[in-house]
């Protein structure tokens, strides 16, 4: 084992509850295993902005229900996630989701994040731009992104 892998002792894993998604997180936690490292899933949700001029819209309703429901689902990804000698938590923040998972990454002082990336080129990738992209080139420390079963290749 190389002493850069000897260092993690914290992975951080942002998940979007997609089969790539748990890909990367099951990537992680064979990794963390035998380095006995603990795991962070990270979910990250974003509140839609709404703009109705004639009528004020009542956000706080709808954004407790985002919550709950995000929430209700990290618990059960970290749920089915329990591995012997592996200490998995859960993270739930709400924002912008590139910017949270860099935040994180060095609020929580991880030594590596692993995320999964849907492998989007051309104008998908364009037109939607890329978390990973954003992730990798901003985070605090090192980043293995995780190519999902279903990418573009």
């Amino acid at each position: 084992m190389s002493a850069a892998a000897a260092n993690v002792g914290h992975i951080l894993v942002p998940h979007d509850f997609s089969e790539t998604g748990e890909h990367a997180l099951t990537f992680a936690l064979d990794l963390a295993q035998p380095l006995g490292a603990r795991v962070t899933v990270l979910h990250v949700y974003e509140v839609p902005a709404f703009a109705f001029p004639e009528m004020p819209v009542e956000t706080s309703d709808l954004t407790g229900q985002i919550e709950r429901a995000s929430q209700s689902a990290l618990d059960s990804v970290v749920t089915r996630a329990q591995r012997p000698g592996v200490d998995v938590r859960a993270l739930l923040r709400e924002g912008t989701v590139w910017s949270e998972i860099r935040l994180a990454a060095g609020e929580t002082r991880a030594d590596l994040v692993v995320m999964g990336t849907h492998g989007r080129r051309g104008l998908s990738h364009a037109l939607l731009g890329s978390v990973t992209e954003k992730v990798v080139r901003t985070a605090p420390c090192p980043v293995l992104t995780v190519r999902g079963p279903d990418s573009e290749r």
